[in-house]
């Protein structure tokens, strides 16, 4: 039987593996914080819907999916757990510095089943990842993003970059900087949000 994520349906199974990332995450958020405490009693909202809308925008022939920062693995880890069933061709490294918050990450991947690589290491010390898509939630702005794509994203890739209500004015601070096409999809969970689809970077 099918269950609904946001817009998105998925199986039990894949539902079921939602369910103990969640508790997880409760069990360990006191120790390392990954998620703000406020946010927790609306974590499938805020969180785990929060991320999974961002599926439907990947080429469902991308193989690799790089999230920068992944920190609790929003969306990364997510979006993992959901492709192992929707899919499985899709290889995700989540790259995050705190080597607490990678012990978490492996830990969910390993209770879900879910296949994931993890490298511990700033993002600007990591080998180019030549990435699909590339995706990082609540890191930074996108000038600086737009510089995490130059070093990792593929050619013919493509970045999604959820933003709050001030991203108009990060799309205008990076163009003094960066050549970029870009879409904005509106957020299914914050009427003021958006996802930027941002390809076609180059450095002027």
């Amino acid at each position: 039987m099918e269950q609904r994520i946001g817009n998105l349906n998925v199986s039990r199974e894949t539902f079921e593996r939602l369910s103990i990332y969640v508790e997880l995450l409760k069990k360990w958020n006191p120790k390392i914080n990954l998620v703000s405490r406020s946010t927790l009693d609306d974590i499938w909202t805020r969180h785990i819907v929060d991320s999974a809308q961002m599926f439907k925008l990947a080429d469902p022939k991308t193989l690799k999916w790089v999230d920068l920062g992944s920190g609790g693995g929003f969306p990364g880890l997510v979006l993992a757990i959901i492709s192992k069933e929707l899919a499985p061709q899709t290889q995700f490294t989540l790259v995050e510095s705190d080597q607490r918050k990678c012990a978490f990450l492996r830990t969910v991947a390993r209770e879900t089943g879910v296949k994931i690589t993890v490298i511990a290491q700033r993002i600007e010390g990591v080998d180019p990842q030549n990435a699909d898509i590339l995706s990082a939630r609540a890191l930074s702005d996108l000038p600086m993003l737009l510089q995490y794509a130059k070093l990792h994203l593929a050619k013919t890739g493509h970045c999604l970059f959820p933003k709050g209500q001030r991203w108009e004015k990060e799309v205008n601070m990076a163009r003094d900087s960066w050549h970029f096409k870009y879409e904005a999809i509106t957020s299914e969970t914050n009427a003021d949000a958006v996802i930027l689809k941002v390809n076609e970077i180059i450095h002027v």
